[in-house]
């Protein structure tokens, strides 16, 4: 297995309060890995920590270098970020927002380019934003702009794509829009990393971590019965994962 990104003996501690506790974890490159666990499993701080947006112990890789090596925007333009409940400029446009993903790719002061602007509108049209380009931020509703923040994230066009609550606001139509979008992504090499709430969703994935109490407790293959397992363990037996045709299922007790 080649690892996109690498976790080694990762520690982190918020306001003095340990969180993560020496996580090793390897993801591997060009599937879609969802991490999930009750509250306070330190879900977003791991993937904070990937994203090299927290001070750690321990070390993170990507693409087999040390995250510290890689020069800011050269780090930017291979892994890009999406995370929970992101604040926005509600005055700047739709436009405007997702042609920041294109920052790594700009000269300093630099006016977009055309290719710039072709993935600005390959993105907004992915996620079904393109019809709003012209309207502000701030005139959108919770859902819509979602899709804008994940056009913002789709326009990097990084390798590596990190998510910390992609489905919030959206409803079950743009959920299942974001799922085969991730498909499409993994299709085409890209590396996808999620935190999840939605069971069921992350259960579409092609390998879950699951955590609890800032711990890795296991990672593994979603189809397999060790995964279930040990979902069902972390939630303290309080759902249940069961087939349903060719996909699987979390239902309560």
């Amino acid at each position: 297995m080649i690892a996109a990104l690498q976790a080694r003996g990762i520690g982190v501690a918020l306001g003095g309060t340990p969180v993560l506790h020496g996580i090793d974890v390897a993801l591997p490159a060009a599937r879609w890995t969802s991490i999930v666990g009750p509250n306070g499993a330190g879900k977003s701080t791991l993937l904070k920590a990937l994203a090299g947006l927290l001070p750690h112990s321990g070390q993170v890789q990507l693409q087999g270098r040390p995250l510290a090596q890689w020069r800011g925007r050269e780090r930017a333009r291979c892994l890009a970020w999406l995370g929970q409940g992101e604040a926005g400029a509600d005055d700047l446009s739709v436009w405007d927002v997702a042609m920041l993903g294109r920052l790594p790719h700009q000269p300093w002061l630099a006016a977009p380019s055309d290719a710039d602007r072709a993935a600005v509108e390959r993105a907004l049209r992915a996620t079904q934003a393109w019809d709003w380009r012209l309207r502000p931020l701030g005139a959108l509703s919770g859902g819509e702009r979602q899709r804008v923040l994940l056009a913002r994230l789709l326009a990097v066009e990084a390798d590596v794509l990190l998510m910390d609550e992609p489905l919030a606001n959206l409803d079950p139509p743009h959920q299942a829009d974001w799922l085969l979008l991730v498909r499409e992504l993994v299709a085409r090499g890209k590396t996808v990393v999620s935190v999840l709430h939605e069971i069921g969703m992350a259960l579409h994935a092609d390998q879950l971590v699951v955590m609890a109490g800032g711990r890795l407790c296991h990672q593994g293959a979603c189809d397999d019965p060790a995964t279930h397992r040990a979902v069902e363990q972390v939630f303290g037996h309080r759902v249940a994962i069961h087939p349903l045709g060719d996909q699987w299922v979390a239902l309560p007790r």
